[in-house]
């Protein structure tokens, strides 16, 4: 058993772990979170320090959470503790063989521009709320970004009026995954959603500083998304659509990011593009630093597969066509 901490003294060796891995240039913000929700457990058991017991007792919080996060969770306090473990070598570190076994790769639901349409149509039926009075606005516009511009739902959730460029539709995502920032064109239907959406927010709060959240809630002021609120609705929109997968799925919210890549791809096999020299130009507008990260996206689906052989025949059928001649 390791010796007991002074009081505070978890706190700051989290705070200098944290410190650390942000010298070395990564965001750990997530990281913080779970690290925080360990030290609550530590104060609410009352011990001064991490032991077997009370790393079991903050295990069983998670009990909500699937075995995949679960065990990303623990991998988070045991990276501490082996940190820790550098100036105390008699402090406690979880054994890793106890941590979960990760859950195999679920397949993404790669939604149809119908199956958007549908979710759009179906947010004008969306009831407003004392609390969010534009709430079937901000699902609407959250749709229309979140699969026309293949945002990451924390990127849309951060996006204040500032980086909002109007006159040219264009949206400025800072310091994204990676530290990369990157400016966002939009669509004209995205763009024209986008203008209906701030004009209805300057009618209901009229004139907002540029550091006001883009999706806002509130009866006389507006504050952001949170997101839990942001996907439920989403949800909500999803199963008012029947919007579904080929098993009766419904999609992940990140999944409406790999349906804009796969849409990408299908609408250049259509058009007769080079499909190979636009992929950097894909990782580009969704901020991957590589190819590498844009092809995690790109899902075999029968359209793709369809356009493709499309265009393989008008390419070379005639040739195949004289072979099998006799």
């Amino acid at each position: 058993m390791s010796t007991p901490l002074p009081t505070g003294a978890v706190e700051h060796s989290i705070s200098a772990y944290l410190e650390h891995q942000r010298a070395l240039g990564r965001a750990y913000q997530h990281e913080e979170d779970i690290l925080k929700s360990l030290s609550r457990c530590l104060a609410l058991a009352g011990a001064q320090n991490l032991d077997l017991a009370v790393f079991d007792q903050w295990c069983a919080s998670l009990a909500r959470l699937n075995a995949t996060v679960r065990r990303n969770h623990q991998r988070t306090v045991y990276k501490w503790c082996l940190y820790r473990r550098r100036e105390d070598p008699s402090c406690f570190v979880p054994d890793p063989n106890r941590f979960p076994r990760a859950e195999p790769y679920i397949a993404p639901v790669i939604v149809s521009p119908e199956a958007v349409a549908r979710m759009l149509d179906a947010s004008n039926a969306v009831l407003a709320t004392p609390d969010s009075p534009l709430r079937p606005h901000v699902l609407r516009l959250a749709t229309a970004l979140l699969y026309s511009a293949g945002l990451r739902r924390g990127e849309l959730l951060r996006l204040e009026l500032g980086d909002v460029n109007m006159r040219d539709a264009v949206l400025r995502i800072r310091e994204s995954k990676f530290h990369k920032s990157r400016w966002v064109p939009l669509s004209s239907d995205a763009g024209a959603e986008l203008r209906h959406y701030l004009q209805r927010c300057q009618r209901q709060w009229g004139s907002q500083s540029p550091e006001t959240p883009l999706l806002c809630h509130g009866a006389r002021r507006c504050s952001g998304y949170t997101g839990t609120g942001l996907s439920r609705g989403l949800h909500e929109l999803m199963d008012a659509a029947a919007v579904r997968g080929w098993d009766g799925r419904r999609p992940r919210l990140h999944d409406l990011r790999h349906s804009f890549a796969v849409q990408c791809l299908l609408r250049w096999y259509r058009q007769g593009a080079d499909v190979q020299s636009q992929l950097p130009k894909l990782a580009m507008y969704m901020g991957h630093v590589s190819i590498v990260s844009t092809a995690y996206y790109l899902r075999w689906i029968p359209e793709l597969a369809q356009a493709a052989s499309d265009r393989f025949e008008s390419r070379f059928g005639a040739l195949l066509q004289a072979q099998e001649a006799p």
